[in-house]
């Protein structure tokens, strides 16, 4: 099947995809995997759900990375994330999966979770710890 766009005309978001977001707020906002679930959902790409919560002026929150969306700014205390011990190899496989800026994608991220067992919201914590700029939201926040 086809993926379907956020938007269904230029006034605003698909109406299935802004009820689907709408049924996922929490305090007001859509925190990250509450989007990749409406967009797995709706069949439709994580930017989708991204572009149409914008245009329902609706904040992402919760960044799975723990970059934005949490009180104080960043969610890798709360997540206690930042007493975990580094797994070997992980900050040499984040150098290896920058791109030619420097930096690294949300997508990159997610595959070194994966690939070492951790948490995303780790990973993000690593990362920020080496200076290394995670970009490319796959939701678009970023």
């Amino acid at each position: 099947m086809a993926q379907q766009s956020a938007s269904s005309s230029q006034s605003g978001p698909n109406a299935a995809i802004a009820a689907a977001i709408r049924e996922h707020l929490t305090d007001g906002n859509l925190p990250c995997a509450d989007a990749f679930a409406v967009a797995a959902k709706e069949r439709v790409t994580a930017r989708s759900v991204g572009e149409a919560a914008d245009m329902l002026s609706i904040r992402l929150a919760r960044c799975q990375l723990g970059l934005f969306g949490y009180p104080g700014k960043k969610g890798w205390v709360g997540a206690g994330v930042t007493v975990l011990a580094v797994p070997e190899g992980l900050e040499a496989a984040i150098t290896a999966a920058r791109n030619p800026d420097g930096h690294l994608t949300c997508v990159a991220a997610w595959r070194l979770a994966d690939r070492f067992g951790i948490s995303r919201m780790q990973v993000g914590w690593i990362a920020e710890q080496m200076a290394v700029k995670i970009v490319s939201c796959q939701l678009g926040a970023f």
